[in-house]
């Protein structure tokens, strides 16, 4: 059984999500979605414990060796990264039976946790796979059941928000799978160990460097890279609060991970870095994410649409640390990557849990909220210094390790916008805060109170991690020094 590890990562939630499908009932469904999502981590934390302690993983499906046939790889890296988005998974599900009660339709709520279970095996997938075109498989897999998960939610601009994201989603994809065609017509391989083996023979080529510009344009649509972020806002505003959560936890992290796998990995630093000038694209264009959404976010009145326009910021500092490529700026980079997936995972929840008892998420009617809800907007409020990057919380280890990086590189005014940018959190956080605190309650929250447990664990569990690794680093900054080592060893 564990030497099927790899193999059972992808086919266990592909599996549940059949039974899911057949099973018709919501209640029945969501126990299946349940049992399946708490076994991901268990699995997950095997392979990442073989992957530390053995090294790199190499699972051959069906037989067939690599790189005739599809490899399933687990290094430090992957490891982690499927260990975050099971954890993610499990967490939320106990949340999701009175979430997804109170929000979707009961004839539709099997089918949420059908396509739930679906875009859980797609992004496993993305991370395990060790081939370019099956990575684009679990990429579709992943987005058409995020845009269904998206159009079952309660507001009719939902399916608008659904309808945006597939034509993005698919602008995306197109330009990915353009991009793996081009290597493979050049390389005839797209096993990535072997492409990362035969591009350097070829690396000045026309169709190499136009295969990166798709792979990298493609794969930044998925990550909402900005400017190509315009589906993100709405889709993750409109969609069901489990959904949201787990969105904004998990899809444009694994996308992130797509991108670090072709940059640093299959391309190598040598073509990637050295011969085009990618640093400063990227550096460009994480500044402007960290800047322009953070100020559209202070001026949002739903605070999902603010929070989504935040993860376009925050987003900007993972990729800043990839435009850093160093040790130590991409460490930042990779500890950003899943201290954000804990602390908007988090808030997420508990905006889910202000609507599942007032049923509105604009500020006007959450004046006063924390006197009703004073468990609910209290871990907000830690959650969101997390994000802002107080000392002692998570995001401040993120943002530590990248203004060491920049000053590594001798640019001390990219810790000066480190700050600045962080100034910006500040002001949005603080203008909830002063809302749901500071003012008196509104008549939409007179009857609202904390909500049940089962919901505000879970909850409550992803803010007490983005505390708890703001102290004690060693699992989330260890593994990702290892990564950005192993990553960075790609210099030609």
């Amino acid at each position: 059984m564990m030497d099927q590890l790899p193999a059972l990562q992808v086919v266990i939630p592909l599996l549940g999500a059949l039974a899911c499908a057949l099973a018709r009932h919501g209640g029945v469904a969501w126990f299946i979605a349940t049992v399946v999502s708490w076994a991901m981590p268990v699995v997950a934390w095997l392979l990442l414990s073989q992957a530390l302690s053995g090294g790199t993983i190499s699972y051959s499906m069906g037989g067939w060796a690599p790189p005739w046939g599809i490899e399933y790889r687990v290094d430090a890296l992957s490891g982690f990264v499927l260990l975050l988005v099971s954890i993610v998974g499990a967490v939320i599900m106990p949340y999701a039976r009175r979430s997804v009660a109170s929000e979707i339709e009961e004839k539709n709520r099997a089918w949420f946790y059908t396509m739930y279970l679906l875009c859980l095996c797609g992004l496993l997938g993305i991370t395990i796979t060790g081939d370019a075109f099956n990575a684009f498989v679990f990429l579709e897999v992943s987005s058409l059941s995020t845009y269904a998960m998206i159009a079952m939610g309660k507001d009719r601009r939902a399916l608008l928000a659904a309808y945006q994201y597939l034509i993005m989603g698919t602008i995306g994809a197109t330009f990915y799978v353009i991009g793996v065609g081009l290597l493979y017509s050049v390389t005839g391989t797209l096993n990535m160990v072997d492409l990362a083996q035969r591009i350097p023979e070829v690396e000045s080529t026309r169709p190499v460097l136009a295969a990166l510009a798709f792979i990298i344009v493609g794969v930044s649509l998925k990550l909402a890279l900005f400017p190509l972020h315009v589906w993100l806002p709405n889709a993750y505003a409109y969609a069901p609060s489990t959904a949201s959560a787990f969105l904004a936890a998990t899809a444009t992290k694994v996308a992130i991970y797509l991108m670090l796998r072709f940059l640093f990995t299959v391309f190598g630093v040598g073509i990637t870095f050295d011969s085009l000038p990618i640093t400063n694209i990227f550096l460009v264009l994480s500044l402007a994410a960290m800047f322009g959404a953070s100020i559209v976010a202070i001026f949002q009145d739903n605070l999902k649409r603010m929070l989504a326009y935040s993860s376009v910021a925050q987003i900007g500092y993972i990729t800043l640390g990839i435009a850093l490529a160093n040790h130590t700026g991409m460490t930042g980079g990779i500890v950003h990557l899943i201290n954000h997936a804990m602390i908007k995972g988090g808030l997420f929840l508990l905006l889910g849990a202000v609507v599942f008892r007032i049923g509105s998420v604009k500020i006007d009617d959450l004046a006063g909220l924390g006197r009703k809800m004073p468990i609910t907007m209290g871990a907000f409020v830690i959650a969101g210094l997390s994000m802002i990057g107080v000392p002692g919380t998570a995001g401040f280890i993120s943002k530590w390790f990248l203004a060491v990086g920049a000053m590594e590189h001798g640019w001390w005014w990219i810790v000066f916008l480190l700050v600045a940018s962080s100034i910006l959190s500040v002001v949005y956080i603080g203008r909830v805060v002063e809302v749901v605190w500071f003012r008196e309650p509104s008549e939409k929250v007179a009857e609202a109170k904390d909500v049940p447990l089962d919901m505000m664990v879970p909850a409550l569990l992803l803010v007490a991690a983005s505390v708890y690794f703001g102290v004690d680093t060693r699992l989330t900054a260890d593994i990702a020094a290892l990564a950005a080592e192993a990553l960075l060893g790609g210099v030609r």
